[in-house]
């Protein structure tokens, strides 16, 4: 990326800018690692059927997307820092605006911000892709057992809510199958649960 350091690169002021995008690096490493855990996380919840299963999938996701906005927001504050110091550094001999060491430092820091842009563009795709195909997999599920069709509105509370599963099994057991679609009506009616669930988080850039 950019220029490497040379023997005087201390005196010019890239030993330690170099240190910086270094550090930046592994952290987008990490933010990799987290997106390829996230897209497994989700192709294993579509496997899944029991409720207290698909909950501990969730909540790992849910960790796994913290994670991802708080070293995204580590990583725009060390990008913050190095913007500084490229203003700091121009004030030394021979590294003026313009120079080849002030180009090098401009030209490294625009790749690194436009890699984090990249990186939370791929995140929000992710989860508007687990979102749409989890939306799926819940109406699929509520045509299966009741044999109509649910509007957007019912199913989108029973993402938020997290709970699709556990409300099915309990409307089979208590109510019967002609009886469900009145019980998922009922529930979504009246629930006054948050949704803070994967399917809904975002980071803040």
């Amino acid at each position: 990326m950019g220029m490497n350091p040379s023997t005087n690169s201390g005196e010019l002021g890239l030993e330690n800018f170099f240190k910086q995008v270094k550090e930046i690096e592994k952290q987008y490493d990490k933010l990799d690692k987290l997106l390829i855990t996230l897209q497994e996380a989700h192709e294993e919840s579509k496997a899944v059927t029991k409720a207290a299963s698909m909950k501990a999938i969730k909540r790992r996701m849910e960790k796994d997307v913290d994670e991802v906005g708080k070293v995204a927001l580590g990583i725009k504050s060390m990008i913050e820092a190095i913007d500084r110091d490229n203003l700091s550094n121009r004030q030394k001999p021979g590294c003026g605006k313009g120079t080849a060491v002030d180009r090098a430092r401009t030209a490294t820091t625009i790749s690194v911000k436009r890699k984090l842009k990249d990186k939370m563009s791929e995140f929000q795709t992710l989860r508007q892709n687990i979102h749409q195909e989890y939306r799926e997999v819940v109406e699929r599920r509520i045509f299966t057992v009741t044999s109509a069709r649910v509007d957007e509105e019912t199913i989108e509370q029973l993402i938020e809510t997290g709970d699709s599963e556990h409300i099915f099994q309990k409307a089979i057991q208590e109510q019967g199958r002609g009886q469900i679609i009145l019980f998922l009506l009922s529930f979504c009616l009246f629930s006054t649960l948050e949704p803070p669930g994967i399917y809904n988080s975002s980071i803040n850039q």
